[in-house]
């Protein structure tokens, strides 16, 4: 029996480099194709008052997904900036893309993610 090729467009290389361990390249895998996270988040007035509409990923090729905070809106988009456009429809309303920093360190377990 063959194995079947990755369906990831990332794979990694045949040999790792020489003292990492599976685990540690499955983890630098990870944190080098891992989506970008974002909020939209809601003004009103000049600064007012302020919060979280909406959580984002973007892909490394710009494709977006949206989710609502009360679940209700799902939508995927060519990137981020449409997102806001959607959040900003509101009279005395604007909405931002708020980035979270980008990954330094994956781990498998779920209590050290915390």
């Amino acid at each position: 029996m063959t194995a079947a090729p990755s369906p990831n467009s990332h794979s990694t290389t045949p040999h790792p480099p020489a003292g990492l361990t599976f685990d540690q390249e499955l983890r630098g895998l990870v944190i080098d194709t891992a989506p970008r996270l974002f909020a939209v988040v809601q003004v009103c007035g000049e600064d007012a008052d302020g919060w979280v509409a909406a959580w984002g990923l973007a892909d490394s090729d710009g494709r977006t997904h949206v989710i609502g905070v009360d679940g209700r809106t799902r939508m995927t988009l060519a990137s981020p900036e449409r997102a806001v456009r959607h959040f900003s429809r509101r009279p005395d309303v604007t909405a931002r893309l708020i980035w979270l920093a980008q990954p330094e360190a994956a781990t498998a377990s779920r209590s050290a993610a915390a």
